[in-house]
């Protein structure tokens, strides 16, 4: 079976993230400056942009009810379950969040950039690489493995 890749264009870039924004009421004009701002981003980007906004205001309301007091708030709570108002989407946000995201992109390549030069340059003089298994979601995960030696396992 074939696999295919889909390249979107700039007018498909902008059809989709007109639906990822559509309940949020995001203008037209808005959903192009986002897109144009950030072109060489795929289109679960807008979807985790987006994510970001709603998360920021679960975060003020944990803030709010205190750490300690989630619990209570979420099982048997007299009260009924938290209610969160819809968050405003400005583009001044939006592109605020979205600045935050590529510097998180960037600061993992750098990371890993880092990892791959250590990871040579250990070589080269000797030191052994420490190898495991290096997915977080594994249930042998080894933290301080640096490369990946296939061993991860998994429940199913």
């Amino acid at each position: 079976m074939e696999k295919f890749y889909w390249a979107p264009t700039r007018e498909d870039r902008i059809g989709v993230c007109k639906g990822i924004f559509r309940s949020d009421n995001v203008p037209d004009d808005d959903i192009v400056k986002l897109v144009d701002t950030f072109p060489g981003q795929s289109i679960d980007f807008f979807g985790a942009l987006r994510a970001r906004v709603y998360d920021d205001e679960l975060w003020k309301w944990i803030g709010e009810v205190g750490v300690d007091s989630i619990g209570k708030k979420l099982v048997n709570s007299r009260e009924g379950p938290p209610t969160f108002e819809q968050p405003k989407m400005t583009i001044e946000k939006l592109l605020e969040y979205g600045n935050m995201i590529v510097a998180e992109q960037e600061n993992v390549k750098r990371v890993q950039l880092a990892d791959k030069y250590l990871s040579k340059a250990a070589q080269q003089v000797g030191v052994p690489v420490p190898e495991g298994c290096t997915d977080p979601n594994a249930d042998n995960f080894d933290p301080t493995a640096r490369s990946d030696d296939g061993s991860c396992t998994y429940k199913l």
